[in-house]
């Protein structure tokens, strides 16, 4: 069911389920990470009802993101880890759930159209920070713990190829 927009969990679930068993089938035996993330970024953005804007950054310096993959509107280029929810995502390398942009004074708004915003870390076997997979939405309150739980699943795809 969704309500407002928003899928309540026990079909959240359901459908994570789903998408996750469909990029393992798609991504089998790939190991470029640019095709990877691509084909993540893809199917997230169109099978998630609620997703707005999907992509990555990846890490490219020390303490710098840059775009890409993504699908939706334009992003922001490129972001310091001391800028934006996706900075502070990879700065301190733990999930960022922000239920409402607007209540966050470091949130980097590149659409207009934005209310919530998750971001998962990717890491390495060092426990370094490679790259983060950035969700916005254009509800309020979209995310919640079950899709914490499954775009760091999703993210560990990444992760076993950086490793």
């Amino acid at each position: 069911m969704v309500l407002f927009g928003i899928m309540d969990n026990k079909n959240r679930i359901e459908l994570y389920k789903q998408v996750y068993k469909q990029i393992e089938a798609l991504i089998k035996d790939e190991t470029d990470i640019i095709a990877v993330m691509a084909t993540i970024v893809c199917h997230l953005h169109n099978k998630m009802p609620y997703f707005n804007w999907t992509g990555f950054y990846r890490v490219i310096s020390p303490d710098i993101l840059k775009i890409g993959p993504y699908q939706g509107s334009l992003g922001c280029l490129t972001i310091p880890f001391d800028r934006g929810v996706c900075g502070m995502a990879a700065k301190i390398k733990q999930t960022q759930v922000v239920e409402n942009v607007d209540k966050v004074p470091f949130h980097i708004a590149c659409s207009a159209t934005t209310k919530s915003e998750i971001v998962v870390p990717v890491l390495n076997d060092a426990g370094q920070v490679v790259a983060v997979l950035d969700v916005d939405s254009d509800k309020l309150c979209a995310f919640n713990e079950i899709d914490r739980i499954w775009l760091k699943k999703i993210c560990g795809f990444l992760e076993k190829i950086y490793n």
